[in-house]
């Protein structure tokens, strides 16, 4: 009766466990998937819940305020971007391969609108800068992560010559002229509704990687 209780008990800690779990991950996509369609401010709490479908005190045991989520919504989102970069690290070709693949797709999911896999860091950068200090600073975070990929990936190409060198310039220069270049110009095809700010930064950016 003893061992049959505990093994009950250890089942139902689990589960519980796993759940609370879930809820958060349920909560952390269904607010990623509509910031990154509608914006910050445009997006309500009570949205948010029904959408989920999860009660306003679930909401509440894990975040302290729209702010504290939206917060963690960046935090969740460059953490998967890292997943991401590290994917493309994993595969056999040269670090301009790499370079060239990571913003082909970028060039490419920003092309027509945009994919919500995209669409966050470039709405929230322009909506939260001065809005909300703690997101201000997880985005920043979240760019330096990608802008120090991209200078570890030039200096790369440097080494194995794929990627001619320039003079007079650092890797981590180059890496933030190809981040602030390919950001604004996301948030400028946004605003034109067309495609050619995106075609001016990739022809820049492959031209400057020896394409």
């Amino acid at each position: 009766m003893s061992a049959t209780t505990s093994a009950v008990s250890i089942n139902d800690t689990t589960l519980n466990s796993t759940t609370l779990t879930n809820t958060k991950t349920h909560l952390l996509t269904t607010g990623y998937q509509l910031l990154s369609q509608k914006g910050f401010t445009a997006v309500g709490i009570k949205q948010i819940l029904d959408t989920a479908g999860v009660p306003k005190g679930s909401f509440y045991h894990y975040f302290a305020s729209k702010e504290a989520f939206g917060e963690a919504i960046i935090n969740y989102y460059f953490t998967r971007y890292k997943t991401r970069l590290d994917m493309i690290n994993e595969q056999d070709t040269s670090a301009q391969q790499k370079l060239y693949d990571y913003f082909q797709n970028w060039y490419d999911t920003q092309q027509n609108g945009c994919d919500h896999e995209k669409c966050l860091v470039v709405k929230l950068s322009a909506e939260v800068a001065d809005m909300s200090e703690p997101m201000r600073k997880a985005l920043d975070t979240g760019y330096q992560q990608t802008i120090n990929w991209l200078a570890t990936h030039i200096k790369a190409g440097w080494a194995d010559g794929s990627i001619p060198k320039r003079a007079n310039i650092s890797a981590e220069s180059i890496a933030k002229r190809w981040y602030f270049a390919w950001l604004g110009a996301s948030l400028i095809a946004k605003i034109s509704q067309t495609n050619t700010p995106l075609s001016e930064v990739w022809q820049m950016t492959t031209t400057e990687m020896g394409r």
